[in-house]
């Protein structure tokens, strides 16, 4: 000990013994080592996939969020539609929303949230912002149900705006188109031709948008062509709907009873 302070003789065999016993070192360290290393791995791979995961998520509530800010804003524009053509009727108007549909595909028929409170009637017309959706056939107090142009049983006078030819347009049962009915082979009517409601009548005023021909045929041996119209109304979309007052219809409704069951 003495010997190893005052010179450096064993400064060599210090030295071959640290070279030794350095690879011992390492080899007893490697488990340990590996151990730890493997373990911060593990740790930063359950991290990464927590964040992953994570991320996951808020990119699903983003989609989700965007979704909702496009539907709100087709919402906003077809109310400024709708809004858009309430300001071009002759007519005094009052904006409902569509709240249920006739489950029964025979049937034609929405559920809107204005009723006797709101002095609707049977028989009034109904609009969205591109023409006639239908008419309202029974009032609750607080709801009414209208019957859909589309509607098998329902029929509405119509006038060719080209040629002022006056036809009857009758419900299909599918929203995609209505039929014209009795249209003479020799009758001034093509296709792209606008239907306009005719006044005839008297239930629906005259001058709203009802359907565009899209189909005239012939019909070999008989003398009534096969002509069919696309509604101007989007029946199956529209959620927020107009309903038309005339004064001399807006003062009589308020005598009008509703359904005393109250509302469907």
């Amino acid at each position: 000990m003495f010997l190893d302070h005052l010179t450096d003789w064993l400064e060599p065999a210090r030295a071959s013994l640290a070279t030794v016993t350095t690879p011992i070192i390492l080899i007893a360290d490697f488990p340990v080592k590996s151990v730890e290393n493997l373990s911060l791995i593990a740790e930063t791979r359950y991290n990464l996939i927590q964040d992953i995961a994570q991320l996951n998520q808020d990119q699903l509530l983003l989609q989700a969020k965007n979704q909702k800010l496009s539907a709100l804003a087709v919402e906003n524009n077809r109310l400024r539609e709708l809004l858009g053509s309430a300001e071009k009727l002759r007519d005094n108007v009052v904006v409902a929303e569509l709240v249920g549909v006739d489950p029964d595909p025979e049937n034609h028929e929405i559920i809107i949230d204005k009723g006797a409170v709101n002095d609707v009637f049977v028989g009034q017309p109904l609009l969205d912002s591109k023409g006639l959706m239908g008419q309202v056939i029974s009032v609750s107090r607080y709801t009414s149900r209208v019957l859909l142009v589309s509607d098998p049983s329902h029929s509405v006078p119509v006038q060719v705006v080209r040629s002022n030819l006056r036809l009857v347009a009758q419900g299909a049962g599918a929203t995609s188109h209505l039929n014209l009915m009795f249209v003479q082979d020799t009758a001034d009517i093509r296709d792209g031709d606008l239907l306009i409601t005719s006044g005839l009548g008297g239930r629906f005023p005259a001058g709203y948008p009802v359907a565009v021909v899209n189909r005239v045929e012939g019909q070999a041996g008989k003398p009534f062509a096969l002509v069919t119209a696309v509604p101007s109304a989007l029946l199956d979309r529209s959620r927020y709907v107009l309903l038309v007052f005339t004064e001399d219809k807006k003062d009589s409704s308020k005598d009008n009873p509703y359904d005393a069951n109250g509302d469907w």
